[in-house]
């Protein structure tokens, strides 16, 4: 019986193996080129007219470069133009690549910070911005038929097909050189550690710290390991505690760190303390806004902290809220002028950068700000705290049934009058189901897509506030 493919806020994801096999992906490319064809003769497309070029990528996944060759020899057969990085590729490197080459769109082998044993097919449109749900069920249905019909595809042995290459990192590091001041950085003399998951992201962002911003830099797991060590490449506060101690021991002055395909980042100040996602996108706001003078609006996803809010407000920037993925904050990103676009889970970009995750990006932006303000993240966010009070987040997954999953979201969506004995004052249904209350705090409950899982994000003005939120979520979870 065929896999059922299906693409989430970042593509299709599967167990090497069992769902993300050779036939499998190539099904699935062929599903992507079926739609791509038709966009191509469609007159009103965006990509009508051009050449039908596309970026294949792959991270450092066991099977990457295999499975991103499978997929080039099926876009080949299609009557497309595969172009393939020549070497395991950052997310928004091969974003970039996208947009700086014309291309119709690309195709990346990763999956990001999930464990080892996953692989993903991760599909973007011509602007390098992932491809949002009314794109991607355009392309399931184009899979179900040929699953239906008994496609097959008889290719060469894995690895083996010679498809054309090209070194995408001179045109993105010459796109960081146009959105980073590495002068301030090379004034600060700064000292990195730089913590990389045995990910794509050696060679950019330390080349850049150290060729463009005269840091000296400590790296950690910089080498190729597909098994990632044993552990999610994730920079969460696990992930970044060897670039923790290395700065406790003095050796470094900020940790800076990437997930499996670099879109994500992670930072650790100078005291050690790791700040959250939520934090940075606070910080990079008020860095771009007041010490670069940039202009135009922020956005932030539904579960992402009002601390951006307040932020914003501090500096007369106007504030927007998408639903969780960030094809959405992208596609916001693509419409208007935004100085930043983040979420809570660690993805972030910049106004005339991609509409895509960038870590590396996000990383140097923090390396700047403290060069800038010659003073640790914390003072800066101590400084902001004092004129726009104190933020307290926290995230608990509640295991629900299957049997009463549906139920209790029929329950929440018809709102709630107050929670935690204060009165809702919005009640918000964009993504999942929010509910606004005085002072700033807040608590949204969003059902996880895979698991019987129900997914509750709190944000309180203080420690105490958050553990009252967290109790009286799990109570009415309970009820």
């Amino acid at each position: 019986m065929p896999v059922p493919i299906q693409f989430g806020t970042s593509g299709w994801r599967g167990l090497i193996a069992r769902d993300f096999t050779f036939d499998n992906v190539r099904v699935a490319a062929c599903g992507v080129s079926q739609w791509w064809r038709a966009e191509l003769d469609r007159p009103g497309s965006p990509i009508h007219g051009r050449k039908p070029v596309v970026i294949v990528g792959h991270d450092t996944r066991f099977l990457g470069r295999e499975f991103a060759l499978a997929v080039a020899e099926v876009l080949s057969a299609s009557g497309l133009q595969p172009w393939l990085c020549e070497r395991d590729t950052p997310t928004p490197v091969i974003a970039h690549s996208i947009r700086k080459r014309r291309a119709i769109g690309g195709v990346n082998m990763t999956a990001s910070h999930n464990p080892a044993e996953y692989q993903g097919f991760k599909f973007s449109l011509h602007n390098g911005a992932g491809a949002p749900p009314e794109v991607t069920r355009e392309v399931e249905a184009n899979i179900r038929k040929l699953q239906q019909d008994g496609w097959t595809f008889h290719g060469a042995i894995a690895g083996t097909y010679p498809c054309k290459t090209f070194n995408p990192a001179p045109d993105y590091f010459a796109q960081v050189r146009r959105l980073i001041d590495f002068d301030a950085i090379r004034r600060a003399r700064l000292k990195v550690a730089a913590e990389f998951m045995y990910g794509t992201g050696r060679g950019y962002l330390d080349t850049l710290l150290e060729e463009d911003g005269g840091a000296r830099v400590l790296r950690f797991h910089d080498t190729l390991n597909p098994s990632f060590g044993g552990h999610h490449p994730e920079p969460n506060e696990e992930g970044m505690s060897e670039a923790r101690q290395a700065i406790l021991a003095g050796k470094a002055q900020i940790g800076l760190g990437l997930d499996g395909d670099a879109d994500r980042f992670g930072i650790v100040d100078r005291d050690g303390t790791w700040l959250a996602p939520n934090q940075v996108l606070a910080l990079a706001l008020h860095h771009l806004r007041k010490n670069r003078g940039w202009t135009g609006a922020v956005v932030r996803t539904v579960p992402t902290s009002h601390q951006v809010d307040a932020v914003a407000r501090l500096l007369g920037v106007r504030v927007h809220e998408t639903p969780v993925g960030f094809k959405y904050i992208g596609a916001l990103m693509e419409s208007e002028p935004i100085i930043v676009g983040g979420e809570e889970s660690g993805g972030l970009s910049v106004k005339g950068h991609v509409p895509e995750k960038d870590g590396i990006l996000a990383c140097l932006l923090m390396a700047e700000l403290v060069a800038v303000e010659r003073r640790p993240l914390g003072a800066v966010l101590a400084e902001l705290a004092g004129k726009a009070g104190e933020f307290h987040t926290g995230r608990i997954n509640v295991a629900v049934p299957a049997a009463r999953k549906e139920a209790l979201l029929e329950r929440l969506s018809r709102g709630l009058e107050r929670f935690a004995g204060k009165p809702v004052r919005e009640f918000i249904t964009k993504d999942g189901f929010k509910f606004v209350l005085p002072d700033d705090e807040w608590v949204a409950f969003r059902a996880s897509g895979t698991e019987p899982l129900i997914r509750c994000y709190l944000e309180a003005k203080s420690p105490d506030g958050l553990r009252k939120l967290a109790a009286a979520a799990r109570k009415v979870l309970a009820a």
